[in-house]
């Protein structure tokens, strides 16, 4: 472990008179820390997942978003997901532009979990997954992300939790966008910005 983390442990330790806070429980604190729910849409003339042979969840034109809850995230962030995914404008307007979004067209919304979206992928060949809630957690993150999707629009479809799945869609454009509900507080990164 670097030199510099440790002085920032110990740093941290004495700001917060937590004498025997242990450089790994610092660092867990650190790493998930105000995680971020995590979305990725993608725009589809049609998509559908199967499990087991069967077709658990099909639409026409619309977003297929997969979903991930990491570590700390709150229902809050689930409601402020259903908000952006919805809104999220992605779909041509009369003039051609994205400029409308999923609830303008009445389009369909398929949401898939997919807990592999948390995985840090920035060393070795081996994606770490440590980062991914919990599976209680995370199931009932999603389900009430569902819940606020539904509440709001229709068509929705579903994939299972926890379902080994076969997910099939026709991405249309193709146009993918990674979207992320941050904690409520926590300041916007350099790299994304919320509308």
């Amino acid at each position: 472990m670097a030199q510099g983390f440790r002085d920032v442990c110990r740093t941290f330790q004495t700001i917060c008179g937590e004498d025997r806070l242990s450089i790994h429980t610092f660092r867990l604190r650190f790493l998930y820390a105000g995680a971020d729910l995590i979305a990725l849409l993608q725009r589809v003339n049609e998509a559908s997942v199967r499990i087991d042979g069967d077709t658990v969840g099909a639409i026409g034109g619309g977003l297929l978003v997969l979903t991930c809850a990491e570590r700390g995230d709150t229902n809050e962030q689930a409601a402020r997901m259903a908000e952006r995914v919805l809104g999220y404008r992605v779909f041509p307007d009369g003039t051609g532009r994205m400029n409308a979004s999923v609830a303008d067209v009445r389009g369909g919304v398929l949401l898939v979990p997919q807990f592999t979206l948390a995985a840090d992928t920035r060393k070795g060949t081996r994606p770490s997954l440590g980062r991914a809630a919990p599976p209680d957690t995370a199931r009932a993150l999603f389900e009430c992300f569902v819940e606020r999707v539904r509440e709001c629009h229709e068509p929705v479809a579903t994939g299972r939790f926890g379902a080994y799945m076969q997910v099939a869609l026709v991405n249309d454009g193709p146009v993918t966008f990674w979207l992320e509900a941050r904690p409520q507080g926590r300041p916007a990164s350099k790299q994304t910005t919320e509308d």
